[in-house]
């Protein structure tokens, strides 16, 4: 197997082996999980802390059972309660940790390169949990791995990500691993939801809903990023949906086998109508969760493996 990162910060760095041999541990992690065969020992002796600056759900949870379902010691850190409201800076917060010799971080942050500088200075292993609008690789690679389960394959397919791209860390994080993998993808949503500079990431764009999920294996939808939103990007959420909302009708246009994805949490009757986020026949959205828990206790795997791997090499020096 072939892992060189010594940290996850982003999907722009990783080699495309480096991505399938994470999904292929990700996928027998999957496994056995299913079937009650996780060894338990992966991450034993190993400290994991989680440190979320922004509120989580989905993301802190799956870190969380991934690590102790690999047998870690994990500490959930309080950050609304930490020292950094008492005017502490994040370096000073990465020093205090680095001298308790954690070996995992996990680190969530509203400021794109904040858990890059954090990485900088610790010594342990840094998983990047969503960084600003900058990355959130362990859901593009969630995503990839539901999409290769689903399709059976994880290249030349045709797939279209949709609503809000230009807040979404996920957009961007997806649009790097799907190009790597020799995807097409297709963006499409509303002008004012577009980053300035999209052409140069060598994926079509479309405004229209009908135009754009023509003939796409895979539909991928992403919520309305309000928190990140100063001004009136769209209309109203009942016109938003109107154009570009999924439902039956939209959906008609997509391959009849495609599937229906999205990152939650989800805003029904806004984003995605709620039938077709509970078809089962259409919509791998809990298959996305059940997938995020194998992809971060992959992550977390390969890391510690570099990771002890160089410590090792120092005490031989």
């Amino acid at each position: 197997m072939t892992f060189r990162a010594r940290h996850l910060l982003g999907i722009e760095h990783l080699h495309p082996t480096e991505i399938t041999t994470l999904l292929d541990l990700a996928d027998k992690y999957a496994d056995q999980t299913r079937n009650g065969t996780v060894d338990k020992t992966v991450l034993a002796g190993m400290t994991q802390i989680n440190m979320f600056f922004e509120n989580s759900t989905r993301t802190q949870a799956s870190f969380e059972i991934a690590g102790k379902r690999l047998g870690a010691d994990v500490m959930n850190m309080a950050m609304q309660a930490s020292s950094i409201k008492k005017g502490e800076t994040l370096i000073d917060t990465a020093l205090t940790l680095n001298a308790m010799h954690p070996d995992l971080l996990v680190v969530r942050h509203p400021n794109s390169g904040a858990v890059d500088l954090l990485a900088q200075k610790v010594n342990g292993a840094v998983l990047n949990a969503g960084d600003g609008r900058h990355e959130h690789p362990t859901q593009a690679l969630l995503d990839a791995l539901t999409i290769r389960r689903a399709k059976g394959r994880l290249h030349r397919l045709s797939i279209a990500i949709c609503g809000d791209i230009a807040h979404s860390r996920v957009a961007r994080s997806n649009i790097m691993l799907l190009g790597k993998m020799e995807n097409r993808v297709r963006l499409i949503g509303p002008p004012t939801l577009m980053p300035s500079g999209i052409g140069e990431f060598g994926v079509e764009v479309f405004d229209n809903m009908e135009e754009g999920l023509k003939d796409v294996d895979v539909v991928m939808m992403l919520r309305l990023q309000k928190e990140r939103m100063d001004g009136g990007f769209i209309p109203s959420e009942r016109e938003y949906f109107h154009r570009y909302g999924l439902d039956a009708a939209k959906l008609a246009h997509a391959k009849p086998d495609a599937i229906v994805m999205h990152p939650g949490p989800m805003n029904r009757g806004v984003e995605i109508d709620g039938n077709i986020a509970d078809d089962i026949n259409r919509s791998v959205i809990q298959t996305q969760v059940e997938m995020g828990v194998a992809v971060r206790m992959a992550a977390m795997d390969l890391l510690a493996q570099n990771l002890r791997a160089s410590r090792q090499a120092e005490v031989m020096a």
